[in-house]
């Protein structure tokens, strides 16, 4: 029986996962989290085949999470969860550790043989974003985009920028101080060549990031 451990901090996405896990033999879902200590928390204290793992979560969460739960837990592979679309995101939480990325869209008609593939030691990304991350490599030459250039914390701090958090609640998120998330801000602006945050969501559009309503692109 596969054990499987589920971190989102959603109690209705959490359910529905469990019963779409629930229906599939030889699967089953012993535990339940709702942010990044109770993540490192349930780890710790029992053993797990597979880490279903959401990357916005509250405290300590995405690719600082995945990292440390690879240093602590090398073996236990993780499949990632998110409404993050974009193939940058992709590639950055693969490089992380994780075994698998799957949109929260996707979930429904993929969970089950995602969760299968990442436990018999396989790795698993969907058709679409695979084949998007296909299409990038082969035109990088020609469209580097800027936010390729940001580190994985700059890339973090940009996501939850344009997502409308506050430098206070991504310093909350991230686990750093207020100045340390100021930083990170001026460099991204740097980056990517903005002058304020109309532009930045703007970017984020542009780019999938985020759909046309300011909301997190599946």
């Amino acid at each position: 029986m596969t054990r499987i451990l589920i971190a989102d901090d959603h109690a209705l996405i959490r359910e529905g996962l469990k019963q779409i896990l629930g229906m599939a033999e030889g699967l089953s879902v012993g535990g339940e989290a709702a942010n990044g200590t109770e993540v490192i928390a349930q780890m710790r204290r029992e053993r797990w085949d597979v880490l279903l793992l959401d990357m916005s979560m509250p405290g300590r969460s995405g690719i600082e999470l995945i990292k440390q739960i690879k240093e602590e837990f090398p073996k236990v592979p993780i499949l990632v969860l998110t409404m993050h679309g974009e193939q940058q995101y992709a590639v950055r939480v693969l490089k992380a550790g994780a075994a698998g990325y799957l949109t929260k869209e996707s979930a429904p008609t993929e969970l089950v043989a995602a969760v299968r593939k990442v436990a018999a030691g396989g790795a698993y990304m969907s058709l679409a974003i695979a084949e998007k991350i296909a299409l990038d490599f082969r035109s990088s030459n020609s469209d580097e985009s800027p936010h390729r250039q940001l580190s994985d914390r700059e890339f973090a701090v940009f996501l939850q920028l344009a997502e409308g958090r506050s430098i206070s609640e991504i310093a909350d998120q991230l686990c750093v101080s207020a100045k340390t998330v100021s930083t990170y801000k001026a460099r991204v602006f740097q980056k990517l060549q903005l002058q304020n945050q109309t532009e930045l969501v703007q970017y984020a559009i542009r780019h999938h990031f985020l759909n046309d309503d300011g909301e997190p692109s599946a």
